[in-house]
């Protein structure tokens, strides 16, 4: 989760200009300018203003020896603290920056600007905990002179941090911002953000769709985001023919995003799309290289959409890599038969189920596998294995009566075919016809 590390409305008594986009040119994290405060502190010290007047003008290098010099001299002032660390701030030199914004709170745990500059800094290093509870003192401050507006920002930035680990807080925060400031496009993305990780995946579909509604009004990249999001939820709910088209419009603009080009990868396999998914995976392969949950998407890919030669070598480079990875290697030993390797699937599959013996579909394939290498036993050990996990089907039932009827087990063997042809209902022809021929020579009637 990543917090905007840059806030361009707090200012307090005047709003400063969006910058160019470096960072000598923008606000430091969730701060305000200098001197929204600055007219409430009469008399300042001629060093102090100067310095701040350097920051007025975006002079930042001018500013820090100015402020460094004043503070030697006056090494308490949290005023001049928080000038120096938005100025380290503004340079990139975020370490000093949080060591000044610390100094800062030192000097007057009250400074509300201090609180959130450091707060916004430290979750945008990642130091969640530290950066809650740096949020949370400023959500109970107020800045000098008041600023509705930077009280809300503080509120929202504790939301945006809390969003996924504690729903209910972010809910909460978020609430706390709305009473202080108008709702914005991206209150809209957060609510839908929280809402889903909350569970209310019906609040966070309307919000998702408030947002797309409000183009233009939005950016593109908050549009790609709810788009995403809605994606996403619908993919949840297995509605995938609904998040298809809602991917491909995100994909048209920004073709590269590996984030969706998976979701749209994953709704395109489970509708059996197959054909489609292949160019995605292909693109999303090379924007993961070395990413094997991707290789294995594809190869899966490849596999069932006919071309088990295409698959192969992805499965094996995989299997070379993660020898103990069984999803891997059950992979593997569905592609082989698909190439009629039977021996080699036979071996593959023995490994996978060793490593987990729960596998239904593992099961699966090592009884057709061994069946095909006239390992009859072995098929109906697997077959039997298989049964404690998955419910049989005519092709199991077809896959029983054949192993029992090769090892002249005639009783048996007319029980599964007599099982088999109940549940075919015509829809296996050939199979049909072999169960009720061999049913007669084994004098079982039908």
């Amino acid at each position: 989760m990543r917090l905007k590390r840059y806030v361009c409305f707090l200012a307090m008594a005047g709003m400063l200009a969006a910058g160019s986009g470096q960072a000598q040119n923008q606000l430091p994290p969730g701060t305000q300018d200098p001197d929204s405060a600055r007219a409430a502190a009469k008399g300042a010290d001629s060093g102090r203003e100067a310095a701040e007047t350097k920051i007025d003008q975006r002079d930042f290098e001018a500013a820090r020896p100015l402020l460094q010099k004043y503070l030697s001299q006056n090494p308490g002032d949290a005023r001049a603290l928080f000038d120096l660390g938005y100025v380290e701030d503004a340079g990139g030199h975020e370490d000093a920056a949080a060591a000044d914004y610390r100094k800062a709170v030192a000097a007057d745990p009250k400074q509300f600007e201090a609180r959130l500059a450091l707060g916004l800094l430290l979750a945008h290093q990642a130091k969640f905990d530290e950066a809650r509870e740096q949020l949370e003192q400023a959500t109970l401050l107020s800045p000098e002179p008041p600023n509705p507006a930077a009280q809300a920002e503080a509120f929202r930035s504790l939301a945006e941090l809390d969003r996924s680990s504690d729903p209910p807080a972010a809910r909460d925060a978020l609430m706390a911002a709305l009473r202080l400031s108008p709702e914005t496009p991206n209150d809209l993305l957060l609510t839908a953000q929280i809402a889903e990780a909350n569970g209310d995946l019906e609040l966070a579909q309307t919000a998702y769709q408030r947002v797309l509604a409000s183009h233009p009004a939005v950016s593109a990249n908050m549009q790609s985001a709810a788009n995403a999001g809605l994606a996403q939820l619908m993919i949840k709910q297995q509605k995938y023919s609904d998040a298809e088209p809602l991917l491909k419009s995100a994909l048209e603009r920004d073709p590269r995003d590996p984030g969706v080009n998976a979701q749209l990868a994953t709704a395109l396999l489970a509708q059996g799309k197959n054909d489609e998914a292949l160019p995605v995976l292909e693109t999303l392969r090379q924007l993961e290289p070395g990413n094997a949950s991707v290789d294995q998407m594809l190869a899966d890919a490849y596999s069932q959409a006919g071309h088990p030669e295409k698959a192969e070598p992805i499965y094996a480079k995989m299997a070379l890599a993660h020898p103990n990875n069984e999803d891997i290697l059950a992979g593997q030993g569905e592609n082989l038969i698909r190439e009629k390797q039977y021996l080699q699937a036979q071996t593959v599959l023995e490994r996978a189920v060793q490593l987990k013996p729960d596998d239904g579909d593992a099961w699966s394939g090592l009884a057709f596998a061994a069946s095909e290498n006239k390992q009859y036993s072995i098929a109906l050990h697997a077959l039997s294995m298989r049964a404690k996990y998955l419910q049989e089907t005519p092709a199991t039932y077809f896959l029983w009566a054949t192993s029992y009827d090769n090892l002249h087990l005639s009783k048996q063997a007319q029980e599964y075919y007599h099982r088999f042809l109940a549940a075919a209902g015509g829809k296996f022809p050939d199979q049909e016809w072999q169960a009720k021929h061999r049913l007669v020579a084994l004098g079982g009637s039908h």
